[in-house]
């Protein structure tokens, strides 16, 4: 990877990308450290170093974040927004004939496609940046641990209008964001929304490790950072194994020139459903939490003190289980909308292709159906049991000591998956740029 980098660098029109990148990358920051108008940076500072314990639902958002949502900062929604659109939009194609179509009509239907996502994240930020808002000037933006006035009230100018210019500002973040990620992909190197959430993720691991050692001293630190990499090692070689479904092309007379008779397969990856699963596990997982905000919190009743102990502490056995069990239902259903095998073998009909062994159509269809449903139980436990690893790690350090774990199983798969893809993409236009032919 390092040695496809220098050779990149090496390269005129790989260095102008990289360098565009990188560019973009640090705009992206900056707008995350720009507090929001009407927002008091010094109060907000001031409650990150006063609360103690998990922020709760906004945990895992945070992270994506960067750390901006809890400072709302012009990028506090960061580019959730666009995620939450593509996958709500993503389900929906099973769903609506018409999205169904358009993803068949080639490029210019997933144009159509992306601008509708384009205006759903805006219609979403406009939606989470008012809640976020509200639970700042309510204080549960830190779960009521701190009393510092977020929103400051009483500066002579009327409060619908410093929030309406607040929730207008993220918005617009969003709307910024989303075109800077469009700009590193169109212009940049690899997948712009991905790398945006991996410079998010990335910009945690200094101060969130450093706090390990503060607190636990050198050894933990050192062992945590060992684990760390026998998982990053673990994702990587998990993350690149597949299952190669052999293909043969008969060969057909078109005009004068013969067409096909080539050999090639199909790749099932073994994490077929990437880091959906864990998202949306996790997000179920935050609404009994988002429930309790509804009760009395100074008189708690049974139901409450149980929801409280079982489904809200990640220490809790009842919460790993049912968190484990959530990413296995999420992993099958997610893999069984995005890949169809009966319009994989009818396009193989279509053009003349056929597994060996297997008849064209439903046979194949079948065929494909019962290589993917053994291929994703191995798929769902890797994914299952990567994501609650940072359970086991609250339980060994001091779980009030970590705001936001950022060596998560949901940040270990993002960072593994952005960085095989981003090199891989790097690679490829090497071979584009300096393939040397058998005679050279």
């Amino acid at each position: 990877m390092l040695s496809a980098f220098l050779s990149a660098f090496r390269t005129p029109d790989l260095r102008k990308k990289l360098l565009f990148t990188v560019g973009i990358i640090a705009i992206y920051r900056l707008g995350a450290t720009v507090p929001s108008p009407g927002v008091s940076y010094g109060n907000v500072q001031k409650c990150l170093e006063s609360i103690e314990g998990s922020t709760g639902v906004l945990n895992l958002l945070d992270l994506f974040s960067g750390g901006a949502l809890l400072q709302l900062s012009i990028f506090a929604l960061g580019i959730m927004p666009y995620i939450t659109a593509s996958i709500i939009l993503q389900l929906l194609t099973v769903v609506i004939p018409r999205l169904e179509q358009l993803r068949k009509e080639g490029q210019a239907g997933q144009a159509k496609i992306t601008q509708y996502t384009r205006y759903l994240t805006l219609g979403l930020g406009v939606l989470q940046a008012s809640a976020f808002v509200a639970l700042a000037r309510s204080g549960q933006l830190f779960n009521n641990q701190c009393n510092e006035e977020i929103i400051p009230t009483g500066t002579g100018i009327p409060d619908w209008l410093t929030l309406s210019i607040l929730v207008m500002t993220m918005t617009a973040g969003t709307g910024m964001v989303m075109w800077l990620g469009e700009l590193i992909t169109d212009r940049g190197v690899g997948n712009g929304m991905s790398v945006l959430i991996f410079t998010s993720i990335a910009a945690r691991l200094p101060s969130e490790g450093w706090r390990i050692k503060e607190s636990q001293g050198w050894w933990k630190f050192l062992l945590v950072i060992a684990l760390v990499l026998v998982v990053i090692t673990a994702v990587t070689f998990i993350e690149q194994a597949q299952r190669r479904i052999p293909v043969q092309y008969a060969k057909r007379m078109i005009g004068r020139r013969m067409y096909g008779g080539t050999s090639t397969y199909i790749p099932l990856k073994v994490n077929q459903a990437g880091v959906i699963p864990v998202i949306f596990g996790s997000s179920l997982l935050y609404l009994p939490q988002l429930a309790l905000q509804f009760f009395d919190q100074n008189d708690p009743g049974k139901t409450q003190a149980w929801i409280q102990n079982n489904l809200v502490d990640p220490t809790s056995p009842i919460y790993i289980v049912v968190y484990f069990m959530l990413i296995i239902f999420f992993t099958y259903f997610y893999v069984s909308i995005t890949f169809n095998p009966t319009e994989v073998a009818d396009n193989m009909k279509k053009y003349g292709g056929f597994v060996p062994g297997i008849r064209p159509g439903k046979p194949t269809a079948d065929y494909l159906d019962f290589i993917l449903s053994r291929i994703t139980l191995p798929g769902a436990l890797y994914l299952a049991t990567i994501s609650i690893l940072p359970n086991f790690f609250f339980i060994w350090l001091d779980r009030q000591q970590y705001l936001n774990f950022p060596f998560g199983g949901t940040a270990v798969l993002i960072m593994v998956g952005v960085a095989l893809e981003t090199s891989k993409q790097i690679e490829s236009q090497l071979m584009q740029r300096n393939y040397e032919g058998f005679l050279r």
